[in-house]
């Protein structure tokens, strides 16, 4: 059949639309790095590059129902929640230990579960969302009854948990609107009265976001847009999130999360309005800083104690205290970082432009590996019968080792001084000691006879933490070494974290690798020291081993560093071969 011209030109639109669709997907992404008008806010293309979300636990923490495997916040199992004083409900009328218990669940099929806290799970105390009338205005049904959602505070993040919920829109919203009490439809009969919610963005329904109780409506209620697809002619010439949504409303770097993935809060050199910025380059809330719960992978949110904000006194539901007991609650299990108080020293690190000796007892993580009665190198304890070293350091010969603890002088042992024999030595599988990748060994030691513990109770000897992420210290951060070297006392020194260390050692820098020192030379790791700990301290002041002395070439003289085995970069290797399941604090 022949067209009319009409038709045919209607055929070429809609194949040049397609074309132009097609490019518009391609170029999406290039558009989202070229042209963000809020660049000066934006962190580096190579972070953007990267597509972080709040699931991405090399940048954030998991809540306590997700564990942090590989990289990303995964689904734990109900079993592995602990036990709450209050019942957490669910919408179906079930009732869990815990919270934790019901968003493992709702984490697996993404879908909402939890209702409410109680400890009689009635059908009447459940929290309900409703999206109604011409101007999509938001209410919530509780025991109270149902009342509006207050315009007061209202924003995106809390939109997007609407429209994910009520709308089942993956995007969440386009606008979160306040809009005035008066503007809604007089034929339906509004309540009085309206609650503020406050919500992260990450929730899958207001239940779970924190509830105040109510209050007259003053400044408007809440009401919503939900997120269409942007038509492909519309380029996304703002901020194009990882989910896929464009923001059209909203701004990256301010603390909310605009996109509903949190990836607008990822990537930043700075924060807009009132938000904190993270080490880490992650922007979170105001209201986030000191409430009890680590934001910040240093700790930086958490620096000061506050008196409780009245706002949060006044909650109808404070599913945040719930949070901060589970975290609480695992983060007691383990103890690592903070040595143990010796009150016969005064622990404090001084400044130091150089090597200094330690005091007997100060660096309780350190020990000494002793091979065929010889110590060339150091180690570093993980906690329960575990300790870190270089590959180059060992030999699959278990028995030929003895590990010494709490050891100051390298010939002599001192009354808090504990010699462990060693049960399993595990050497990287990809260990080449000719260009020193992967220099990295587990030491298992050999437990006490009819016990599980590997040496008696000792207060001079406390574990390290283990890093999970590799941006948890950055360049230009100072930290520590220690070792005996050539000497015969254990000796310190604080290092500089560097970047662009493949400027200085061109291909022989692997991945895997770190590089720290002094570049003009007055501080550097030498023979003897291998497979000694390079620890950070972050803000909170929990201390990490975030490297193992490795190579290096001319000890000690300006522009040659260090060369470290970045502890991190190994953090499920170390995991999966102890079956330790505590190596780490705050992402288990």
């Amino acid at each position: 059949m022949r067209l009319s011209q009409g038709q045919d030109e209607e055929k070429n639109r809609r194949i040049m639309r397609a074309v132009f669709c097609f490019m518009c997907l391609l170029f999406q992404t290039a558009l989202n790095h070229a042209e963000v008008p809020d660049e000066d806010f934006l962190g580096p293309a190579q972070c953007l590059d990267q597509n972080y979300t709040r699931l991405s636990c090399s940048k954030v923490f998991c809540p306590p129902w997700r564990r942090c495997i590989a990289g990303q916040c995964v689904c734990k199992t109900p079993n592995k929640c602990p036990q709450q004083k209050i019942k957490a409900c669910t919408l179906d009328g079930s009732e869990y230990y815990s919270m934790c218990e019901a968003n493992a669940i709702s984490c697996r099929t993404k879908s909402p579960t939890f209702s409410h806290f109680s400890q009689t799970c009635k059908a009447e105390e459940k929290v309900d969302v409703m999206v109604s009338g011409s101007n999509n205005v938001v209410e919530i049904k509780t025991k109270l009854g149902k009342m509006l959602v207050c315009g007061n505070g209202w924003n995106m993040a809390a939109a997007n948990v609407v429209c994910r919920n009520a709308k089942g829109v993956d995007r969440g919203a386009e606008v979160a609107s306040n809009i005035p009490y008066g503007s809604l439809d007089e034929a339906v009969e509004w309540s009085k009265e309206c609650m503020r919610v406050r919500c992260t963005g990450s929730e899958l329904s207001l239940a779970e976001c924190t509830i105040y109780n109510p209050e007259p409506i003053k400044t408007g209620v809440a009401a919503i847009k939900c997120y269409e697809e942007t038509p492909c002619a519309d380029e996304c010439k703002k901020f194009l999130c990882v989910n896929g949504k464009c923001l059209i409303h909203g701004k990256p770097c301010d603390g909310v999360d605009d996109c509903g993935d949190n990836s607008d809060e990822m990537c930043c050199q700075k924060c807009q309005g009132q938000a904190f910025l993270c080490k880490s380059g992650v922007c979170v809330p105001h209201y986030a800083v000191n409430d009890g719960i680590r934001d910040c992978l240093g700790g930086e949110d958490e620096l000061e104690v506050t008196e409780t904000d009245k706002a949060i006194e006044n909650t109808f539901t404070d599913p945040m205290s719930e949070i901060r007991g589970m975290r609480s609650s695992a983060e007691s299990q383990l103890q690592c970082g903070i040595p143990n108080r010796q009150d016969d020293h005064d622990q404090r690190w001084k400044r130091s432009a150089g090597w200094e000796e330690t005091l007997p007892t100060q660096i309780q993580w350190q020990v000494a590996i002793q091979d065929e009665g010889s110590i060339r190198c150091g180690g570093v304890y993980l906690g329960g019968c575990w300790v870190l070293t270089a590959a180059h350091c060992v030999r699959p010969k278990p028995k030929s080792f003895r590990i010494k603890f709490s050891l100051w002088k390298k010939h002599r042992s001192q009354s808090t001084t504990d010699i462990v024999p060693v049960k399993n030595i595990i050497i990287h599988h990809e260990y080449n000691p000719q260009t020193y990748a992967n220099d990295i060994a587990l030491v298992q030691l050999e437990e006490v006879q009819l016990s599980d513990k590997c040496m008696l109770d000792n207060s001079a000897v406390r574990a390290v933490c283990v890093p999970w992420s590799t941006q948890q210290f950055q360049p230009n951060d100072t930290c520590t070494v220690s070792g005996w070297g050539r000497g015969a006392t254990l000796k310190w020194a604080n290092v500089t974290l560097v970047g662009d260390c493949e400027h200085y050692f061109k291909d022989r820098f692997l991945a895997g690798m770190e590089c720290a020192g002094d570049l003009d030379g007055r501080v550097d790791s030498c023979q003897g020291d291998s497979g000694g700990p390079l620890v950070c301290t972050d803000t909170s002041g929990l201390s990490y081993v975030w490297g193992i002395m490795s190579w290096g070439n001319k000890c000690s003289e300006p522009n040659h560093l260090g060369i470290y085995t970045k502890v991190a970069h190994y953090f499920e290797w170390i995991r999966s071969n102890t079956g330790w399941p505590a190596v780490t604090k705050f992402n288990q």
